[in-house]
């Protein structure tokens, strides 16, 4: 039954879903989280949401309808602004997408299109319209261009907007609907528990026809926090999905949602309405569009991070933020114990809900989820060892009102040189060997932009800006970039051609599919890192030597330990090299994936 035939409307040129269940499931969702709403309130609401489904009710292609699978082994995100490139008159979209078509290629099958709606700061964080591009990207067009070849990713924005959007100027002259958007809240309720992601003031005033009032301000005074309690904020972001949609987005990304409900006396962080409107959106986006993920993007413990996967119910996907700084402080360190620890307790998900494994991305490295994973002497390392590189470190301020060490900015290819002079070729295999072990983990890879193209630490920008994060965002003159990419022996050229040929043979590679088994096999060893993935004849061992040492291994004992399978003949499927017998020579910095003999 389709949704024009339930509701009994004309269902010429509708496609045919069983949606029955999910619509009963989204209309208890909204009744419940907005239970103090009125009926007519309520009715209404159902109504313009149906009227938005009814009305757009499968954006269909042939892309979509390629595989009943919404991630494969192929699968690979690629984060990028919409804007990585200077000099140029060519709006930003296009030219982003005739790069990624011929020299990202199979590293951006999802391409993470960071907001590229008009902005005021924080990167595209602080949307000021959620109708039009920012001009120099391009326009709607420009951006659907750039999905024509892969699918693509976008953000809601769901906790704040800019201080410049109209819902904050209607909030001032205390016109509708902006005057009810805005999260004004009293400075009278406990706010004493507040979880902060930041050391910034929480409250900021404005001016209104009606004198100054308070108004929330999670992130910075530029970002102006919504109201959530008000259930016709959700049509608008609503809206923008089906716009977003149109243009070819299928996965789209929730950012910072842990943060957007508030209630006084709490931590104001992962309430469960905040729970329950991930589950509309993902209900919401299940209706409206085939293979459509949705992530969560929640830079907290892990725990809490994996809440929004554990029901099943939720995102599919969730960003696998201990990752990057236990990659990082694995090299800094040539300790692998603590990483290892962490794919041995691999978390156990339901299905069609995985991790995004990343190492770069256009925010910091996260230091939230280290809590209870490692300890502060070699946190400190950590942190010492990343300024060597010239990275440097952000604070938060926590409930006692003291400041903690919030993120670690850098960029990956700083933070991957050794202060100790080892040349740029080692610098390289460390960046090699960070970007495989992601390809190699259980779940899908994502890479991004700058650190494919060996972006350094962005001093410059940095002391024009002020902004740490502007460390790891440069943006790359269009001719230099074009020239260096066109050069086979420039570092960019040697990175993507390795990694495209790694993506490509992992493409091919069913132990490699995100949801295959994996299996730590270095758990006592602080050399090496070795994960088993997939069963039987397809198993894959993937070994990744995070010292500057040549490691021997003997891979008939490590298998007879594991209970695996032993073979007399071993192939890495990434060099070709042949193996006929036990004792497998890893070089230094390098990253095997051994497939046994099939007859063994």
């Amino acid at each position: 039954m389709c949704i024009c035939q339930l509701f009994g409307q004309n269902s010429r040129g509708c496609v045919e879903i069983e949606v029955s269940n999910q619509l009963v499931r989204l209309k208890g969702l909204i009744e419940e989280i907005y239970k103090n709403q009125s009926d007519v309130d309520m009715e209404l609401i159902w109504s313009q949401m149906m009227q938005i489904l009814e009305s757009n009710s499968l954006i269909v292609d042939d892309k979509a309808n390629s595989t009943d699978q919404i991630w494969d082994s192929s699968t690979a995100v690629l984060i990028t602004y919409p804007d990585p490139f200077v000099d140029s008159d060519a709006p930003s979209l296009r030219l982003l997408a005739n790069i990624i078509n011929s020299k990202i290629e199979n590293l951006a099958s999802v391409t993470h299109v960071l907001p590229f709606l008009k902005a005021t700061s924080d990167g595209g964080f602080a949307p000021s319209s959620h109708e039009e591009l920012n001009a120099r990207f391009g326009n709607w067009s420009d951006l659907g261009f750039l999905g024509e070849e892969r699918m693509l990713m976008a953000d809601l924005v769901l906790n704040h907007v800019s201080s410049s959007h109209p819902w904050v100027d209607q909030f001032r002259k205390d016109e509708g609907p902006g005057k009810s958007y805005i999260l004004s809240p009293s400075l009278l309720g406990d706010w004493s528990n507040v979880v902060r992601p930041r050391n910034s003031s929480l409250f900021s005033t404005i001016s209104t026809i009606k004198g100054p009032f308070p108004v929330w301000t999670t992130f910075s005074p530029d970002q102006i926090d919504l109201n959530w309690q008000d259930p016709f904020l959700l049509i608008e972001f609503l809206k923008l999905i089906v716009r977003y949609a149109n243009f070819g987005v299928k996965w789209i990304r929730l950012d910072a949602v842990g943060f957007i409900w508030k209630e006084s006396g709490t931590k104001c962080i992962h309430l469960d309405q905040a729970h329950q409107l991930v589950q509309i959106f993902r209900v919401f986006i299940e209706i409206l569009l085939p293979r459509s993920v949705l992530v969560t993007e929640t830079n907290v413990p892990q725990d809490e991070n994996l809440s929004y996967l554990d029901s099943g119910l939720e995102a599919n996907i969730a960003y696998n933020f201990p990752l990057p700084p236990l990659i990082l402080e694995a090299l800094m360190s040539r300790r692998t114990d603590l990483i290892n620890n962490m794919i041995n307790e691999w978390p156990k998900l339901p299905a069609n809900t995985t991790l995004l494994n990343f190492t770069a991305c256009h925010d910091g490295v996260g230091l939230r989820p280290l809590y209870g994973i490692m300890d502060d002497s070699r946190l400190k390392e950590l942190l010492i060892a990343c300024e060597k590189r010239g990275g440097m470190i952000s604070h938060r301020s926590t409930v006692n009102g003291q400041d903690e060490p919030y993120e670690i900015n850098i960029s990956w290819w700083s933070a991957m040189s050794d202060t100790e002079g080892n040349d740029s070729n080692t610098q390289l295999l460390r960046f090699l060997l960070s970007q495989l072990l992601v390809m190699s983990l259980k779940g899908v890879p994502a890479f991004y932009f700058q650190a494919l193209l060996a972006s350094e630490n962005d001093i410059s920008t940095f002391r024009r800006t002020g902004q740490r994060r502007d460390l790891n965002r440069r943006k790359f003159p269009v001719n230099k970039l074009i020239e260096s990419l066109q050069t086979e022996s420039s570092i960019q050229s040697l990175i993507l051609e390795n990694l495209k040929t790694a993506m490509l043979i992992r493409s091919k590679t069913p132990a490699f599919h995100p949801d295959s088994s994996m299996q730590c096999l270095s758990l006592n060893r602080n050399d090496l890192v070795i994960v088993s993935r997939g069963k039987d004849h397809e198993k894959v061992i993937a070994v990744h030597n995070f010292t500057e040492h040549e490691v021997t291994i003997n891979i008939t004992s490590l298998c007879l330990s594991h209970n695996l399978r032993a073979s007399s003949f071993w192939k890495d499927i990434l060099s070709g090299n042949e193996y006929f017998e036990a004792l497998i020579n890893i070089d230094p910095y390098s990253v095997a994936w051994l497939k046994g003999s099939i007859n063994s």
